[in-house]
């Protein structure tokens, strides 16, 4: 028989066929090694065996002992195949049931050795397990299924964790032909096992501590890759000339002079350090992160000011043309006295602002961008509209991304292109970062807080609720609106579909009762406020639709909007008073911090209601933290113990895998990992020395992405 290699193509292993080929195309697998660094997301701990005389009903465990019998029957309604079998550890009995698999009475016989695992229940006055992990057991081998720590992988449709796990166990033979990047010094400092035996360990751990000594050595990789990318992105920054903007003091002045509010201090310090950043002749690379309302826009506007001054151009991204456009409004109202020339450009907008006269003007498109190309236009604002072939600024001193992880790393790049010089790059989000991800993922960034709030905004009084209390919220919510107040409601998803939920049953799903948007807004405005002005909003709308509703709503058209997501970065609508969130238990703290930033941008006192009907004592934990925090970055803190850094990053999109992803909350092990990333560098800058470092770096970087 041929051996395999790491590097075939998944359909060489034995067990795979044409079907599961495509199967295993679903979740990234496509070669040998794909599969073996396809790690499980989590274990049942099946290892201990119990004799059934000590088991309790509700708990899981795993029984061995011999078929008595096994047969096929159907329910008498449904018809549903059920396979029914009498185990016996040669003490008592328990019957095994599993339902739709009839195909398993030619796999389990009468007389054979097997173990199940699973929970243990009662019925008809014996003891059921129902659909557990079975295993026939034979002389000498190893257990796969059950009597162990048991992987449990991302499945997909017809392809399970059990059927995995055997694909898995055929490719070990290979995995000695995976590249172990790390020098023996640092294996042996750090205490780390073998690449080979962290990739066995992984998938098969024998106890606990197998597989945590597994899961150390992957994310140790993971995260000593990360750093070294970043030190090798920074270095080529400071290689590179970057224009040298002169502070212009005495306009800021002018221009802080002219506001009818002073700077916070958090608000001084970040301007300042941007400031200074951008004189030093390399390019900044900075982000601002701060809640909704801290004034990040204004330090933004600030320097670009004095980049104008400086006779370079600034370049405003945002990621939706609504915003784009109240920026684009904001700017000229903060630099009226700055006597610069502001254009706004997008798919459907094309607009400039006259300094002398004061007047703002819609030029074509055509002609806008000709202005922006021959260096008129001191400050554009837009959306990926300012990435276009045709728009090629003459001299970009300034790029300020707002939400820039919303942009792709080759949108950014594209609006870098064509220059003899970097520009700077000043980032902006309001979702806060926790530390440990800042030395990680944001690890290329120098970071400026505002962790400080205008001292006139008042804080939005939060309240959790469950469905019981929702008559009382409605009452509220109508009196506000008589008021002349506006009401945001918030859903989960769009529709009631099972496919965003494969991991929760049925049951399961009807207990959460997930709001969806387009339910919502039909009872809201069909049943409980016929007579007020509801409207919609999805992302599955068109952009100029979505953009055309929250303009509706900014101008007073709609009383209540109900909506996903989306709004999550949205106009500042200061007469909306109410938040409203179903299933909010469904959000992490800092999306639910967010989402609460979108009311008390005005005068009025205003609220974030967040109902949730889930029964989960951690749900109603998270939850009652927003009665009584308003702090993001503490939020964020709390949220990434309790949910993972999955919430910031997304794992489906990070491209790092999900065992290494929980590294990214330990400080200890980034903190070895930038330590030995720091001591490759300083000896070998271009790595040519490690080139298998080299490698997997090069892979990296195409792969693992930060947005």
């Amino acid at each position: 028989m041929k051996s395999i290699d790491i590097c075939d193509p998944i359909e060489n292993l034995r067990g795979v066929n044409s079907k599961i080929t495509k199967q295993l195309e679903h979740l990234g697998i496509e070669t040998v090694r794909d599969l073996l660094l396809y790690f499980p997301r989590r274990y049942d701990d099946f290892s201990v065996t119990t004799k059934i005389k000590d088991i309790t009903i509700g708990e899981k465990y795993t029984i061995s002992g011999t078929v008595l019998s096994i047969e096929n029957n159907r329910a008498f309604r449904s018809r549903m195949a059920i396979t029914s079998a009498q185990i016996s550890d040669g003490d008592r009995t328990i019957k095994a049931i599993w339902y739709n698999q009839p195909f398993l009475i030619r796999n389990i016989h009468k007389d054979q050795k097997i173990n199940i695992s699973g929970k243990v229940g009662y019925q008809q006055k014996s003891l059921i397990m129902q659909n557990p992990a079975y295993e026939v057991l034979n002389l000498n081998s190893e257990t796969t299924h059950t009597g162990r720590l048991v992987p449990i992988y991302k499945e997909t449709r017809g392809l399970t964790s059990r059927w995995l796990r055997s694909l898995v166990k055929n490719a070990l033979t290979c995995s000695d032909q995976i590249e172990d990047i790390l020098p023996e010094d640092i294996k042996k400092k750090r205490s780390l096992i073998s690449t080979q035996s962290s990739v066995k360990q992984i998938h098969f751990p024998k106890n606990r501590k197998e597989q945590q000594e597994a899961k150390r050595r992957i994310s140790f990789d993971e995260l000593f890759l990360i750093q070294l990318v970043i030190l090798n992105s920074k270095k080529q920054l400071e290689s590179v000339g970057a224009p040298k903007i002169i502070p212009d003091i005495k306009l800021t002045k002018t221009i802080l002079s002219s506001l009818p509010f002073k700077l916070t201090d958090a608000q001084k310090k970040a301007l300042w350090q941007v400031l200074k950043d951008m004189e030093k002749g390399v390019p900044m690379n900075r982000l601002v992160e701060g809640d909704v309302g801290s004034g990040k826009t204004l330090v933004a506007l600030l320097s670009a000011a004095s980049t104008a001054k400086s006779g370079w151009q600034t370049a405003f991204m945002a990621p939706t043309e609504i915003l784009a456009s109240q920026h684009f409004t904001e700017t000229i109202k903060v630099l009226t006295d700055a006597n610069l020339n502001i254009a706004l450009l997008t798919a459907s907008e094309s607009t400039a602002y006259e300094p002398e006269l004061k007047e703002i003007y819609s030029p074509k498109k055509n002609d806008l961008i000709k202005m922006i190309n021959n260096g008129k236009i001191d400050i554009v604002l837009g959306t990926h509209s300012l990435i276009q072939d045709k728009v090629k600024f003459k001299k970009l001193g300034l790029v300020i991304l707002d939400e820039q992880h919303r942009f792709g790393v080759k949108q950014r790049a594209t609006l870098l292109k064509d220059q003899d010089f970097t520009p700077h790059l000043l980032s902006m989000t309001a979702t806060p970062i926790p530390r440990t991800l800042a030395m990680t993922a944001y690890g290329d960034l120098d970071i400026s807080l505002i962790d400080q709030m205008p001292k006139n905004r008042k804080k939005v009084i939060t309240k959790t609720a469950s469905g019981k209390e929702r008559k009382k919220e409605y009452d509220f919510i109508e009196k506000e609106v008589k008021k002349g107040r506006q009401v945001f409601v918030i859903c989960p998803k769009i529709e009631n579909k099972n496919q965003d939920d494969v991991e929760l049953t049925e049951r399961q799903l009807k207990s959460l009762k997930i709001k969806a948007v387009k339910e919502e807004y039909e009872k809201l405005s069909e049943k409980i406020f016929p007579h007020l002005k509801v409207a919609m909003l999805h992302g599955k709308m068109k952009p100029k639709e979505k953009d055309q509703i929250m303009k509706d709503f900014k101008d007073k058209k709609y009383d209540i909007l109900v909506s996903t997501s989306v709004i999550e970065v949205g106009v500042d609508v200061q007469n909306a008073t109410i938040m409203m969130i179903e299933g909010a238990d469904r959000f992490g703290l800092s999306q639910l911090h967010q989402f609460r930033g979108r009311v008390g941008r005005g005068e009025h006192q205003s609220y974030c209601f967040l109902f949730s009907d889930s029964e989960s004592e951690n749900s109603r934990i998270r939850l009652k933290i927003m009665e009584t925090c308003s702090d993001g970055f503490k939020l964020a803190e709390y949220d990434l113990k309790m949910r993972g850094p999955g919430d910031f990053l997304g794992k489906n999109q990070s491209g790092i895998p999900d065992v290494a992803m929980e590294a990214l909350i330990n400080p200890f092990l980034i903190s070895e990992a930038q330590e030995e990333a720091k001591k490759i560098i300083e000896k070998d800058p271009t790595l040519k020395k490690h080139p298998k470092i080299l490698k997997r770096i090069s892979k990296m970087t195409e792969e693992i992405h930060f947005e």
